[in-house]
């Protein structure tokens, strides 16, 4: 599958590395594809990922995974090209963060009554939006490993299919059949569990080896 991720920090670069793993073609969208700090990246990821702007990376990707700090969201969007997203299935990882004071853990800019997933859904009214990989850090995001447990990946989105497609790439990278919440709506209480994982790492000295599972009887 031909997978275009928006955005180079850890969450782009690890899912890149993984999904190129498990035998996907990868191309990654930033504003300067020619950046030195992510040509030594790439040489080491080798073939299979390559580096290109925003709009290259919406257009390549049959899935398209949404991998920007919220701050630049809204700009990475136009910079892709809406057009680009039309019929597509977008994974989005963003959390609507703000951070308010230097060392203490950011606030949600949304919450209650709209949610990052959905304003994405919202500008891009065309594409298939899927919530998805937004309560674990970076670390964990491919082949999640706690003591021989894994942990479960919750999600939302208003197209069946494309959460379909969403838990087959996550098994890919080793996580289990993903839980479904119901529509992009649920994105409002998916952020804030994101908040729950965030508090916790400051709480722990940024101790990121915790995730969540939900236990059945």
């Amino acid at each position: 599958m031909n997978i275009g991720i928006l955005g180079t920090g850890d969450v782009g670069k690890v899912l890149a590395a993984g999904f190129k793993t498990a035998g996907n073609e990868v191309m990654l969208g930033t504003r300067n594809p020619a950046s030195g700090k992510l040509t030594d990246w790439l040489a080491q990821a080798g073939k299979g990922v390559q580096a290109v702007t925003f709009s290259q990376a919406a257009a390549f990707g049959e899935v398209i995974v949404f991998a920007i700090g919220w701050a630049h969201a809204k700009a990475v969007i136009d910079l892709a090209n809406p057009a680009s997203f039309k019929g597509k299935v977008v994974l989005d990882t963003s959390n609507p963060l703000f951070f308010e004071q230097q060392g203490q853990p950011p606030v949600l800019a949304l919450g209650h009554t709209d949610s990052a997933g959905e304003q994405v859904q919202r500008w891009l009214p065309k594409a298939r939006v899927v919530k998805w990989f937004n309560i674990v850090g970076n670390s964990h995001m491919v082949k999640p490993d706690f003591a021989g447990d894994k942990p479960d990946m919750f999600i939302c989105g208003n197209d069946a299919a494309a959460k379909t497609t969403a838990s087959e790439l996550a098994q890919q990278l080793g996580w289990p059949p993903v839980i479904d919440l119901g529509d992009i709506s649920k994105s409002r209480y998916l952020e804030p569990l994101a908040m729950v994982w965030i508090t916790h790492l400051f709480n722990t000295g940024f101790n990121v080896n915790h995730a969540f599972k939900l236990l059945r009887k």
